[in-house]
């Protein structure tokens, strides 16, 4: 029953089915069920006219009305009822549906009024009430009214917020002792739920907040539940069905880098992470790991720890980056690492030259190149490994399935996999897009590095900041300046880089003071040329947008300069200003924006001032944004979450992992009988979301 179609229901019909299949994706009896209300109105309270004030939350009245009339031109013609009660008189005013709504008033009969108050001038008035006679309006005490979203399309067909209320009422009633319980007696009683009917029941027509508050953490936790069952149980499935190579020893590679050649010592997180790396490559289970951890927290060196140990037990190794600059920059660091090593090192773009690429597609079949570092160009099929044992990837989210599917069939039995990302990843959203990696965190910076300055100004301030600027490099340093577009827009006030680039180098002139300048819409050849004058000093500051995001590493870099903060997102800032504080010294950040900000844009600014820690601003951001922007809209679409709210149940999550963790291990195939329904339900969802999250 629950799959029967919307307009078989009493109060429906072809016509609104057809347009709440249109508006809100409701095409099923289930669907409906699943249109939960997004807040609830006490409707036992009675306010009086002489207590109404602007500003107050909603108001209910009860009266009747003096006089409805039609006041104004046609196109702007609005309806005008003046309502009474035995303290005063109050207008009611709809600006939309007039004809309809007149013809349903009557002059003299009681009404509940029910909505927010308005003031113009000296008089009060309620746009658009809710209105119906006293007489059919529920005596309840206590009555909780569900609110739920509509639209002017789905209220011209009598789909406003009461609208959804009476035809999910219908729907209650005629499912009344049909709705199944998904979860098991054991799991009901552990975690303090009330049943699934019970929970639809009140979470649509509440007796009281408390009910109302216990039908959602019901509803939630399956909802929860549910998707952390299917992604420990894939996690389970690829582990069975893919065997990883079994690095059992640790011997010259890592040995003689770790004892002679690491740089500094290996902080605490690095030490736990590698030890969690160690464990899988050594199990003979498939390794399947995220490495999370902010730009300059030792991601690179980890990833080359974990490469040297797969070249003590004979395999190959690749490292493949989602641009050219970091393909670069990989290969730069990790040649410096093993440079003395007589470890061969290569790098595979789409500008190296035909010659040398036939070079390193022979050493990669005949096994003398152990380490390949890459963007795209190391999934073409002409790239051949003799027996590729590890692939990383950097920035992974960069990378398609498709894309990433290609790397791991170089070889018969797939890599172990390694997945890098300098994005810090709040931990409810890792659970639930990523619940069938292993997540490894680094969350200490390598010693000596000096948390970054970072300081808000306003553009009026900005011969302050031009001040600053010539005092770091009278000191030898760098500077970063970011702007958020290319070219003038006359529809958004931005900075614009050219003109921004053209006052800069007036304020800093030549031959004193060399200035770069890199955007996307440059040639490849020219953005290297720029990028190299800067890493090589020849220039003191670089004007560029966010093509350097993700990019050059310039330790001498100690001043990340961002226009129009107001307009980056919270996780883009966080991430330009990763681009500083990469050497010894300190390092400043500093913030432009213009006077008028929002409370949003003001809450990114104070947030980025006030911290560093980028686990704290994913959180933030994830609160303000919502799932769907951080983790991309494809990935947000496959989510489709109906209650539960990533931003604000991380605990909810937590406990419906508990538990799909705690059933998986007391039952793996869900063959029991108490878990009967649970494998029924996890069977459909998986057939209605068939590439949930496939990393790899």
């Amino acid at each position: 029953m629950l799959h029967t179609e919307i307009a078989y229901l009493k109060g429906v019909g072809p016509k609104r089915a057809e347009l709440l299949q249109k508006e809100v994706r409701i095409f099923t009896f289930n669907d409906l069920l699943q249109y939960y209300p997004f807040r609830y109105v006490d409707r036992s309270k009675r306010h009086q006219i002489r207590d109404v004030f602007e500003g107050a939350q909603e108001v209910q009245l009860q009266g009747t009305l003096l006089s409805i009339s039609e006041v104004g031109a046609a196109r702007k013609k609005r309806l005008v009822a003046v309502f009474k009660d035995d303290t005063g008189t109050i207008d009611l005013i709809w600006f939309k549906g007039v004809k309809w709504i007149k013809s349903s008033l009557a002059i003299g009969k009681e009404y509940l009024v029910y909505g927010r108050v308005n003031r113009y001038g000296s008089k009060f008035s309620i746009p658009h009430p809710e209105i119906e006679e006293v007489k059919n309006f529920k005596q309840i005490e206590g009555y909780l009214q569900p609110i739920y979203h509509s639209g002017d399309k789905l209220s011209a067909r009598g789909l406003n917020s009461k609208g959804f209320e009476k035809i999910l009422h219908n729907l209650i009633v005629q499912l009344n002792g049909i709705i199944v319980e998904v979860l098991s007696k054991e799991i009901l009683t552990n975690y303090n739920l009330i049943g699934k009917e019970e929970a639809l029941n009140q979470i649509h027509f509440p007796h009281s907040l408390e009910q109302a508050k216990k039908a959602s953490f019901r509803l939630k936790f399956e909802e929860l539940f549910f998707l952390q069952l299917q992604m420990i149980k894939q996690k389970q499935v690829a582990q069975k069905k893919t065997q990883g190579f079994v690095f059992r020893k640790v011997s010259t590679h890592f040995n003689t880098f770790f004892n002679d050649y690491l740089p500094f010592e290996l902080t605490g997180a690095q030490k736990r992470v590698m030890k969690e790396i160690r464990k899988d490559m050594g199990s003979g289970l498939h390794m399947n790991r995220m490495l999370q951890g902010d730009v300059g927290s030792g991601k690179t060196l980890v990833a080359l720890l974990s490469i040297l140990i797969a070249l003590d037990n004979g395999f190959q190794t690749c490292l493949m980056a989602p641009t050219e600059i970091l393909a670069a920059q990989h290969y730069n660091s990790i040649k410096e690492f093993v440079g003395q090593m007589g470890i061969e090192v290569a790098l595979l773009t789409g500008s190296v030259k035909t010659a040398q690429r036939k070079i390193i597609h022979s050493k990669l079949e005949d096994g003398s190149l152990g380490i390949l570092i890459g963007t795209h160009a190391l999934i073409e099929d002409k790239v051949k490994f003799k027996n590729i044992g590890l692939a990383v990837i950097d920035e992974q989210h960069r990378f398609g399935v498709a894309q990433r599917a290609k790397l791991w069939r170089k070889n018969l039995q797939p890599p172990h996999v390694l997945v890098m990302t300098a994005t810090p990843i709040p931990r409810t959203l890792a659970m639930t897009f990523y619940g069938d990696l292993d997540v490894s965190v680094i969350d200490e910076l390598p010693p000596g590095r000096k948390p970054i300055e970072t300081r808000h100004y306003y553009d009026k301030n900005r011969l302050k900041v031009f001040q600053f600027m010539e005092h770091e490099i009278a000191k030898g340093r760098q500077i970063y300046i970011v702007y958020p577009l290319i070219e003038e827009s006359e529809k958004i006030d931005y900075k614009d880089l050219m003109d921004g680039y053209e006052s800069i180098s007036r304020r800093f002139p030549v031959p004193k003071f060399q200035v770069s300048i890199v955007h996307g819409r440059m040639k490849a050849a020219d953005k290297e040329y720029e990028m190299n004058q800067f890493a090589a000093g020849k220039t003191q500051i670089m004007v560029a947008t966010t093509v350097i995001e993700v990019g050059v590493n310039v330790p001498n870099a100690s001043v990340m300069i961002i226009e129009s903060a107001e307009k980056f997102g919270l996780s883009q800032l966080h991430q330009l200003r990763g681009r500083v504080g990469r050497g010894a010294e300190q390092s400043h950040c500093l913030l432009m924006t213009s006077f008028k900000l929002s409370q949003e844009a003001k809450k990114r600014i104070g947030t980025l001032v006030r911290t560093n820690d980028g686990f704290e601003i994913a959180e933030v951001d994830l609160k303000m944004r919502g799932p769907g922007d951080i983790m991309g809209t494809q990935q947000s679409g496959l989510l489709d979450l109906k209650i539960a709210d990533l931003a604000r149940d991380g605990q909810i999550v937590q406990l419906a992992r508990d538990a799909a963790s705690q059933v998986l291990l007391d039952d793996p195939d869900l063959m029991h009988k108490k878990n009967y329904e649970m494998r029924t339900q996890l069977f459909r969802q998986i057939k209605n979301r068939p590439d949930w999250s496939r990393i790899s």
